[in-house]
């Protein structure tokens, strides 16, 4: 939280592998981003149009923090994004091995978050990666089992989209129409 209102996690993304494709170039899109994030999030993940030599150049452009967005599904994958620059890694699925600290959480599930640690942080993401649809799960019910601080990821077009009780949100595809709200 920054005064009152939840972080903003500006995320730089230019294609999704569900069939979404930007209007703006990667570049168009990190100035918006620089400009109005609090955090930067960059792809690592070329199905959503990113790669690590994406982190170094946003690392040379900007003093924001960045936020490594993919799947992260090895620890040395956590490793190579922190080494290209990142600040953090968004880490689907499972609880890394290293650099917890330096980690987001993105559990598929409800459930999953039932066993992680206290000071984990999370993600909570109303897309499912594996399909594209949405998760019937909602962030209320990630909410009401987790404590600690919690992200709100997905499908937020407008600020009267942010749900109460979250710390931070993650606005990708929308970011234009979210920052002009």
């Amino acid at each position: 939280m920054i005064q009152n209102r939840p972080l903003f996690i500006a995320e730089v993304k230019t294609l999704s592998p569900f069939g979404w494709k930007s209007s703006k170039t990667w570049d168009e899109l990190f100035e918006l981003a620089n400009q109005h994030g609090d955090i930067l999030s960059i792809h690592t993940d070329s199905r959503w149009g990113g790669s690590l030599d994406l982190i170094r150049t946003a690392r040379s452009r900007t003093s924001k923090p960045i936020l490594a967005k993919g799947i992260h599904a090895l620890d040395k994958d956590v490793q190579e994004a922190l080494d290209a620059g990142a600040d953090m890694v968004l880490v689907v699925g499972r609880i890394p091995g290293i650099y917890l600290e330096k980690c987001l959480i993105e559990p598929y599930t409800v459930a999953e978050m039932q066993s992680y640690p206290a000071n984990t942080k999370v993600v909570w993401n109303s897309r499912d990666l594996t399909t594209g649809g949405y998760k019937t799960e909602t962030f209320e019910q990630a909410r009401s089992i987790w404590p600690g601080w919690l992200c709100q990821a997905s499908n937020i077009r407008t600020k009267e989209d942010v749900k109460t009780g979250a710390d931070a949100l993650l606005v990708g595809t929308h970011l234009e129409e979210y920052i002009a709200s």
